[in-house]
């Protein structure tokens, strides 16, 4: 199984893009991972929020294959501890045969053709935190799901 972050748009800041450059890396002793940019909406001064998530949301929607099991990080999803988020993972490992989607919105959130097409939702935080920074905060979830998984002493309760 792969496991893919797909995201809109590019990252801006450079001390994020480092974080997660960071993290990715150290995924890559585990297993399969990727992220995926989408392109944003094009002209959105001219665009309403709603507007800007429809073309958004097509974006997304072309970038996701049939066989792949989405998931988006959505406020009003699931949330978890970071132990039952890795046994999360863990059965998404073994019941996933292709590749698991997580999907991060632009600023405005999803349409609702991309809540339609998705398997689940999860929920990172109660918080709202810019749809930069969650790249951050999941890539840094996952690897430490993936130390849980392993044994290994990166995380400590």
């Amino acid at each position: 199984m792969k496991i893919t972050l797909a995201v809109v748009g590019k990252i801006s800041g450079g001390y994020l893009k480092q974080g997660i450059d960071d993290y990715t890396n150290r995924l890559s002793h585990y297993l399969p991972f990727n992220i995926q940019y989408i392109a944003d909406a094009k002209c959105t001064k001219n665009l309403s929020e709603a507007q800007q998530k429809k073309a958004e949301g097509k974006n997304i929607l072309a970038a996701i294959d049939k066989s792949d099991y989405v998931v988006l990080l959505d406020e009003h999803g699931k949330e978890y501890t970071s132990m039952d988020f890795a046994k999360y993972i863990d059965r998404k490992m073994a019941t996933v045969p292709r590749r698991l989607v997580f999907v991060v919105g632009g600023p405005y959130g999803f349409d609702s053709d991309v809540y339609d097409r998705a398997n689940e939702k999860i929920s990172l935080s109660k918080m709202t935190f810019s749809h930069e920074m969650i790249r951050l905060i999941f890539t840094e979830q996952l690897y430490r799901a993936m130390t849980i998984i392993n044994g290994e002493p990166y995380h400590h309760e």
